[in-house]
């Protein structure tokens, strides 16, 4: 059997801890940022865990990160 593939653009947007969480960046960050509050931008900068609940669906389209 071949080896699975993984999903492109999970791959680019998500990436693994050292303890194994997810990670993330966050969303609604790129443009349009004229009205946004200034404290909105602000938490929109760096990383964000990913929940629980949606591990099992990341594990599936990235399988080679373990």
């Amino acid at each position: 059997m071949p080896k699975m593939k993984s999903h492109s653009g999970a791959a680019k947007r998500f990436s693994k801890t050292g303890s194994g969480k997810w990670k993330r960046n966050k969303a609604f960050g790129s443009h349009i940022l004229t009205k946004k509050s200034p404290k909105r931008k602000r938490n929109m900068r760096g990383t964000e865990l990913v929940a629980v609940s949606d591990t099992r669906s990341l594990e599936r389209l990235i399988p080679g990160c373990r």
